[in-house]
């Protein structure tokens, strides 16, 4: 029962913003500055890594806040509208920001839109914009979700903090997937409490569109308060200095040949072993989805590249006992662990594979379609462009993609140093198309299953997995100690399954 004597539900998912409010970030940055730590560029920047930190005391350590905004799974109460949501979070003791309004149409909602963005830069956290919410839970659930958000939602961010300033210099930065990025090198400008020294041009015709060159006078402003962004060049002030920017043909860390897909802006660095993208290749390498090498994150990777243990993508698998346990924060029984898990990861799928290896637009659904289409390794290598896009679901710039990337030598040989360490391949199988068009939504703990297994389960069958249940779903299956998905589905009408009855559905015995 909460302070007020309000019954509370058995179970109640509440969901919030976490923020550090603007006075307590100020302190936590003369703090580290005065221990010779670096400041942090923005509280949001400091919230988020707080929050990530694996350490649950220097994230205590942290100025953090919360503002309760809504609730995920609930029983034993419901609600019908988000205005009863904020107002039961409030007597339930949870923390509400009073800046918000229930309005009762568009005007208002402008109304209130202008009104805070008055009041912005007197508040006592940074905010950038407005949400507006469809108010009604039910009707929430009749217009659903889009693949990154609700249709019964809609943020109107406020004008961005703009400042002008010179470019000094464009260089060339090299990302995890190859992609070549110029970023103008400012002299620093202070733009909403922050000091901004760096911006991504994006691409070459980004540049070339809005005829950037180093030397100009740029208008810069930090895109949702956090991202600097150049938003164009002042011309009338150029003095004839300046110079116009040209990305390279070859990559500035290894030398190779840059690739540019037709009608694609980015250009990449095809080559694997490039030692711009070591570290990133290597952390998606070992990530859960790809070859699940549980044990080898950021700062381990960071560790063994740096100190030169690891310098091509095959060299994790070489590594002893002796050589991690002399890292920082690694005795011997973690380094064999480590060890194991590196062991474990050599069987493993084609699907699992071919999105281990970062190649550009192949993510695991792409990577699925190839595995099954091809069924080896060898195959995929092989494909010719044609036959690539002749693929469902596969277009031309995938499809060159693909073909360049192992048309690439290097490739080719960082691909046979990996299966000469032992890694082997099951040979894939195509899974009949049974839930073609079909929305599945999963709700509780599954016993035979992951919930992303079961996910992949659905999507190998042709269908989709979303997060919540509308008149869109098809079947709603149901595991134990199910939420209020299954409770919607049930006054939606919609088919509820059990496990048993999942897999009758996915064709396993």
């Amino acid at each position: 029962m909460s302070g007020d004597g309000t019954p509370l539900p058995e179970i109640v998912e509440v969901r919030g913003e976490i923020y550090i409010p603007l006075a307590a970030f100020r302190e936590l940055n003369r703090r580290r500055e005065a221990e010779g730590e670096p400041a942090f560029a923005n509280p949001r920047n400091a919230a988020a890594g707080s929050v990530r930190q694996l350490d649950s005391n220097i994230t205590a350590s942290r100025p953090l806040n919360i503002y309760a905004y809504g609730v995920g799974a609930v029983s034993g109460y419901e609600f019908s509208s988000e205005w009863d949501v904020l107002q039961m979070l409030k007597r339930w003791g949870f923390r509400v920001d009073e800046r918000n309004a229930l309005c009762r149409d568009a005007a208002e909602c402008l109304d209130f839109y202008h009104a805070l963005a008055e009041q912005r830069e007197q508040l006592p956290y940074e905010v950038d914009g407005v949400v507006f919410k469809v108010n009604e839970l039910a009707m929430q659930q009749q217009m659903g979700l889009r693949t990154r958000s609700p249709r019964w939602a809609v943020a109107y961010k406020f004008p961005a903090h703009r400042e002008t300033t010179r470019i000094k210099d464009i260089v060339v930065s090299v990302g995890r997937m190859g992609a070549l990025t110029p970023v103008a090198l400012l002299e620093p400008v202070e733009i909403g409490g922050a000091t901004v020294q760096r911006a991504s041009l994006h691409n070459q015709d980004e540049i070339d569109r809005k005829d950037i060159r180093i030397g100009d006078t740029v208008v810069i402003e930090r895109a949702g308060d956090v991202i600097p962004y150049v938003v164009k060049a002042i011309a009338e002030v150029r003095t004839g200095d300046e110079r116009k920017f040209q990305l390279p043909a070859t990559c500035p860390v290894c030398g190779t040949e840059v690739l540019r897909v037709e009608g694609e802006p980015v250009v990449h660095c095809p080559n694997i072993d490039c030692p711009a993208q070591l570290q990133g290749r290597i952390v998606h390498f070992a990530s859960r989805r790809a070859m699940d090498i549980e044990g080898l994150g950021e700062k381990l990777v960071a560790q063994l590249v740096e100190s030169g243990l690891v310098e091509h993508l095959p060299d994790i698998y070489d590594l002893t006992v002796q050589q991690l346990a002399s890292l920082e924060r690694m005795a011997e029984k973690s380094a064999q662990n480590l060890l194991d898990a590196l062991e474990a990861s050599k069987q493993t799928t084609l699907t699992r594979f071919l999105y281990s290896l970062s190649i550009a637009h192949v993510g695991e659904y792409v990577a699925r379609l190839l595995a099954e289409h091809f069924g080896t390794l060898l195959a995929v290598a092989e494909a010719g462009y044609d036959e690539l896009v002749a693929i469902k679901g596969i277009g031309p710039e995938i499809a060159a993609s693909v073909h360049n990337f192992f048309g690439e030598e290097r490739n080719r040989q960082i691909i046979s140093d990996l299966l000469d360490r032992g890694i082997r391949i099951e040979q894939a199988k195509t899974a009949a198309a049974t839930l073609a068009g079909k929305t599945v939504v999963f709700t509780g703990a599954l016993h035979g299953f992951t919930r992303e297994e079961a996910a992949e389960q659905v999507e190998r069958r042709g269908g989709r997995v979303t997060s919540s249940v509308s008149s869109r779903t098809d079947y709603v299956v149901v595991g134990e100690n199910p939420g209020s998905k299954y409770q919607q589905a049930r006054e939606l009408g919609i088919t509820t399954i059990d496990e048993e009855e999942f897999r009758e559905l996915l064709g396993n015995s």
